[in-house]
């Protein structure tokens, strides 16, 4: 959002709760459950107020509950219960489709772009969580679905899959990676360091969040790239 509103855009944000963090970023902040059927919409409907139209949407949320995405990683297809893949879904993938619904008579009058976050566990299935994983997959065929149908009207939509990026998830000790070494009881930084060597992270470092948000603001930027997926990985993903 930094990165956004330093190069001129308003912005408005919703989230579950409103940081103080989020506040210093300059956004419009909403408090909205986006995984819930009307709060997409209902996002979408209070930024149209705030802005009077939107030119940008960007599909970006979190993990979510870290005990379900644990869950996602410790058990496999029969194991892991029915509700953990319906609450992944909501947060993950059904999130990003109605609020892009949503927005689509503004962006089509405005001739916008929808950015979508995907991630590089759409494309390594096997590497973390399988029900996050998948919904990941299904964001990214959603970008391509959106570029297809609303390209003529001036619509485009792009996909971003970062790999590892040194956020909480990573960082913190008390974040998913944190948990799961405390599980394997190897000490943070070590289960981070081989965590990183296993999924082929060809520079060794996780990329920052700065970078990602550099990626996003060049590719909201006026050009002719659409139903594209671009990865910031560090080059874990290697295939053509």
């Amino acid at each position: 959002m930094r990165t956004l509103i330093a190069e001129g855009m308003r912005v408005v944000s919703g989230s579950r709760t409103i940081t103080a963090e989020l506040k210093e970023t300059g956004a419009v902040p909403v408090t909205v459950d986006l995984s819930t059927a009307d709060g997409p919409a209902e996002l979408v409907g209070r930024a149209i107020d705030e802005l009077g139209g939107i030119d940008l949407l960007v599909n970006n949320v979190g993990v979510g509950d870290t005990d379900y995405f644990a869950k996602g990683a410790a058990l496999n297809l029969l194991e892991l219960p029915e509700y953990s893949w319906e609450q992944t879904f909501d947060l993950h993938f059904y999130s990003a489709l109605r609020a892009s619904r949503a927005a689509q008579p503004s962006l089509i009058e405005r001739r916008g772009t929808i950015i979508n976050i995907s991630s590089v566990g759409a494309r390594a299935l096997a590497a973390g969580p399988a029900n996050y994983n998948v919904s990941k997959a299904a964001l990214s065929a959603l970008t391509k679905v959106i570029a297809e149908q609303f390209g003529g009207k001036g619509v485009r939509a792009v996909t971003v899959s970062p790999g590892p990026v040194g956020t909480g998830v990573w960082i913190d000790p008390d974040g998913f990676v944190g948990r799961l070494a405390k599980e394997q009881g190897v000490p943070h930084e070590f289960f981070v360091e081989q965590a990183m060597s296993g999924l082929g992270v060809t520079t060794g470092r996780m990329s920052t969040p700065e970078e990602v948000a550099r990626l996003i603001a060049f590719l909201a930027s006026p050009t002719n790239i659409t139903g594209n997926e671009y990865l910031i990985d560090g080059g874990m993903i290697k295939n053509v």
